[in-house]
């Protein structure tokens, strides 16, 4: 955990939240496969990953790593989570309302993508779903400071 974190310059305690976030669901390889074949956009892995953001976040860094590896390879699903929030840092906009801190704004842009987290960085107000997650995180918190430490 600590060691994608730090390769990708992202908080390893956000990083633990995350995943602590994405917990809800059981993450069995055989499941995860089985559900995608009812539901195609669904995610894999233990940071619950969707392919397209696996694709964008991928490129340049994990060779010919694919995405339905995630449910096999917990380290390389949270190696792809801790780029993906880099790169989502990297979107934010320079000039923020201040209402969300840069952490809770890269947990609300893993969770509802970088245009949602944009527009939250300038006022917008999370729906309740986004606001759920976002309530977990708080949660998980300290937990994962714990687990990081």
């Amino acid at each position: 955990m600590r060691k994608y974190a730090k390769r990708a310059g992202v908080s390893a305690q956000l990083l633990m939240g995350i995943l602590y976030n994405e917990a809800y669901k059981p993450h069995d390889p055989q499941l995860e496969r089985s559900w995608q074949h009812i539901k195609e956009d669904s995610a894999f892995g233990i940071a619950n990953m969707h392919r397209a953001a696996f694709d964008d976040t991928k490129r340049g860094r994990f060779g010919k790593r694919q995405w339905e590896e995630l449910p096999d390879h917990p380290e390389l699903a949270i190696e792809a989570a801790a780029w993906h929030l880099h790169d989502l840092a990297r979107r934010l906009p320079d000039r923020r309302s201040g209402k969300f801190s840069k952490d809770e704004l890269l947990a609300l842009g893993y969770n509802t993508g970088a245009g949602n987290m944009r527009a939250f960085a300038t006022g917008a107000k999370p729906g309740a779903q986004a606001q759920s997650y976002l309530d977990n995180l708080h949660e998980n918190w300290n937990k994962a400071a714990k687990a990081v430490s």
